[in-house]
């Protein structure tokens, strides 16, 4: 990890992080990386939740794999520098719950509708493979098995049972490759959808290779996928699939899968105990939030504090503060940022891909706490409005001479780290049967200090905010009224 010295602490930088628990070896474009083996496994993960609820009885009733409903032949798309870091990262995870009581009459119209929104998207019906110079790309046939699809019957609990504000453990029987690594995408589908009868509705789980998309692609997809089951004739907004147009830097990396009997690399300790949970803010809260936040407007002439800012800066500076940090504590926080409109040339929203990087600035805990709020949103303003199409090649380029594969968690020491975002409009995704009564996140690239935006589901401008803390942490912050904006 790059040092940081005290007389920074008052300026907003750039770092980058290496993880601990990965040995890597450079040589030139070629990099070996070897990862514990718990990496592999369904056991408990860094989201290990502190309620341990009963099992919800689930029992799975099918499994069979959807293809494109159209020949398509044999198509290769490489991966490029903004795929490659991911490749240590797990599969991300999604769950959305509907009412509905025709589980077999919805089941049969998602397995239709999927078939017919691979024929565009058909890269979530291939594999993870390499070229002859060893280059990873996503590699389609139409031999291949495709998407799997899963089937399971938990019809002894009800959606609203599952949709309460404290995410249970048993959540995580609802959605596939807890703890599956994007790499295994070379041995397994690139998509995986489980769809669990309720006692009134219907749980659908995914699990998307996040080496070969993002969130900005994730919801594209799920927004076709329910066009064409809600009767459209075609999807909105094709996929732009030529990744190499964002960045054709042909990087090669040699990544092996541990040996059964390899000792971990890790320093052994025990994964942390993490409480997951979701923070409404309704639009009269954001509002309040960023009108007190543009109060006293920058006198350098900044633009006012957008709602992304407002906000972030608001949940950075609470989370730190009921983490009891010491003054002198570095905090970071981090965004996973769109560079869709900020690379050079821009790329279409429907690039099909990722088109995002990891944007960082740090502070002394202390610097949160005595100044206004003005102050954290002023460095999470300038992080973001620096990191434009140069900043952008130059990472490409620093990271292309010398490759650091990350994992999911090292977003930064006291970090708090945003990877979704509330522009995304996830309670449109209605299939024919209604819009779903609740959307979250799976476990996998959970740790502390983790942050999902969802729009809320009331509407207007409210937002959901998906937060991963110590139970300390969380039980400090849901009695601070000032973050809650309760009088």
């Amino acid at each position: 990890m790059n040092s940081i010295n005290a007389s920074q602490q008052h300026c907003s930088i750039l770092i980058i992080i290496q993880t601990h628990s990965t040995a890597i070896t450079s040589n030139q474009h070629s990099i070996h990386i070897f990862l514990p083996p718990h990496s592999f496994s369904r056991k408990k993960m860094a989201g290990e939740l502190v309620k341990k609820e009963e099992s919800l009885n689930l029992k799975i009733t099918n499994k069979s794999h959807v293809q494109p409903e159209e020949k398509i032949g044999r198509k290769e798309y490489q991966l490029v520098t903004f795929d490659l870091p991911y490749l240590a990262f797990y599969y991300n995870q999604k769950l959305l719950f509907y009412k509905g009581e025709d589980f077999d009459g919805m089941v049969q119209k998602l397995k239709l509708g999927l078939g017919v929104v691979l024929k565009e998207f058909h890269q979530l019906a291939g594999k993870l493979g390499k070229d002859e110079d060893g280059v990873f790309r996503v590699e389609y046939d139409d031999d291949m098995v495709g998407v799997e699809v899963v089937e399971a019957v938990a019809d002894e609990i009800a959606v609203d049972q599952l949709t309460v504000a404290e995410s249970s453990s048993n959540l995580k029987e609802l959605i596939p490759y807890t703890g599956i690594l994007n790499l295994e995408g070379m041995h397994r589908p690139l998509l995986a959808v489980q769809l669990t009868k309720l006692k009134d509705g219907l749980a659908m789980g995914l699990a998307f290779n996040h080496a070969v998309l993002d969130g900005t692609a994730t919801w594209q997809f799920m927004t076709s996928w329910a066009e064409l089951c809600s009767g459209s004739p075609s999807t909105s907004a094709p996929p732009f699939l030529d990744r190499t147009k964002a960045r054709n830097t042909r990087v090669k990396l040699d990544l092996s899968l541990p040996e059964p009997n390899e000792k971990p690399t890790s320093n052994g300790e025990a994964k942390p105990t993490l409480r997951e949970r979701i923070f409404k803010f309704s639009e009269s809260k954001i509002d309040k939030i960023k009108s007190t936040v543009n109060e006293n407007p920058p006198s350098d002439g900044s633009k006012p504090f957008s709602t992304f800012q407002a906000l972030s800066s608001h949940i950075w500076r609470h989370v730190s503060h009921a983490r009891n940090l010491k003054p002198e504590d570095y905090t970071v926080f981090t965004v996973f940022a769109d560079c869709r409109k900020r690379v050079d040339p821009p790329m279409p929203e429907s690039y099909f891909g990722n088109l995002i990087q990891a944007i960082f600035t740090v502070t002394a805990a202390g610097l949160l706490s005595a100044h206004p709020q003005q102050f954290a949103a002023s460095l999470v303003q300038k992080a973001i409005e620096a990191h434009n199409a140069k900043a952008i090649d130059e990472r490409n380029k620093e990271w292309e001479s010398a490759p650091k594969i990350f994992e999911f968690k090292d977003a930064g020491v006291n970090c708090v780290a945003v990877g979704s975002s509330p522009r995304f409009k996830v309670y449109d995704i209605d299939f024919g049967w209604g819009k779903p009564e609740n959307v979250r996140s799976g476990t996998n690239n959970k740790f502390d200090g983790m942050i999902y935006l969802y729009p809320g589901k009331i509407g207007g401008r409210s937002i959901d905010v998906e937060l991963t803390l110590e139970p300390e942490a969380m039980g400090r912050l849901e009695q601070d009224k000032d973050f809650l904006l309760e009088a």
